[in-house]
């Protein structure tokens, strides 16, 4: 056969050109898998939904022998299994939790997440599952009775909470502590007057305190909590709603609130999920049942 000889040189330069083609080839192959049928809410670890929660906050999130429990993260648990997902829970501190699920660090956030317009600026939120109150905890023997003798007082707030927003609105310039086991041993050492918790939160840890800490009023928030998703992620958004009215029709909210909310009223008008499905009433029987003294509607 005729024609000119092949050079060496030429030779090398289109193995290597194959050779720079091929790491290109196996992260197009990767990207397709992860888009695939098999796995359309674009996970990385195709049927396991990475959850960032927290290990300090009961009864909504926190960890009991070496196991992520709690209102919001065994609902979450229910609802990934009607997607038909697993769930690898991991903790974090709420300050830079929405963040971490914005940028694909974690899947969904879970911690009694309240939905404002600011954090939608950041992520992305199911139908809201839940409402919650504010609480005020105060050490025993406070002369603080309620939110509106916190003038000049040293308050400590969660950092980035909802309360964290309401104390500074209000110009308390509050203490900003990263967890909640920080924001109570500051109630519990002296070095703060007040803390504006979650309710729920507040309510468990002041009885946990052994009558150290007491929690002096409660105010109902505004607005529901939900999961957060990153905002690109719309399938996975919208199989989770789907899930979330699943579990609630199928009476696993009503049975999660009265475990972990014992005697707690659902407040008139409040629907979670999607609000087209309906779920068997939550028994308020008990104490809790009745408005807490000096309960008001939060600003």
């Amino acid at each position: 056969m005729s024609g000119a000889p092949v050079r060496p040189h030429r030779v090398l330069a289109t193995a290597l050109a194959a050779l720079s083609l091929a790491p290109l080839a196996a992260c197009s192959s990767t990207s397709a898998a992860t888009e695939s049928a098999d796995n359309p809410y674009q996970l990385p670890v195709p049927g396991t939904i990475r959850v960032g929660t927290l290990s300090d906050a009961p009864p909504n999130v926190y960890l009991k022998d070496g196991k992520f429990t709690g209102f919001d993260n065994d609902l979450f648990i229910a609802v990934a299994a009607k997607a038909g997902l697993k769930v690898d829970f991991a903790a974090t501190d709420f300050s830079s939790l929405l963040s971490q699920v914005a940028n694909h660090k974690f899947d969904v956030g879970s911690s009694s997440i309240t939905v404002t317009e600011a954090r939608k600026r950041t992520v992305a939120f199911t139908s809201g599952y839940d409402f919650g109150y504010f609480g005020l905890d105060v050490p025993a023997g406070s002369p603080i009775t309620g939110f509106d003798r916190l003038t000049g007082k040293r308050v400590v707030v969660v950092q980035g909470t909802v309360q964290d927003d309401y104390a500074t609105k209000r110009n308390l310039n509050p203490v900003r502590v990263p967890d909640y086991n920080g924001a109570l041993n500051q109630l519990k050492a002296g070095t703060a007057e007040a803390w504006i918790s979650p309710a729920e939160i507040g309510e468990k840890s002041a009885k946990d305190s052994g009558g150290k800490v007491v929690l002096a009023q409660k105010q109902l928030s505004p607005a529901p909590t939900a999961f957060a998703v990153a905002q690109d992620r719309p399938q996975l958004l919208a199989a989770l709603n789907k899930a979330l009215d699943e579990v609630i029709a199928d009476g696993t909210w009503t049975r999660l609130q009265e475990q972990y909310y014992p005697g707690r009223p659902v407040p008139d008008g409040f629907k979670p999920g999607s609000g087209s499905v309906t779920h068997p009433p939550v028994k308020a029987t008990g104490p809790a049942a009745s408005a807490p003294a000096g309960a008001t509607a939060t600003p």
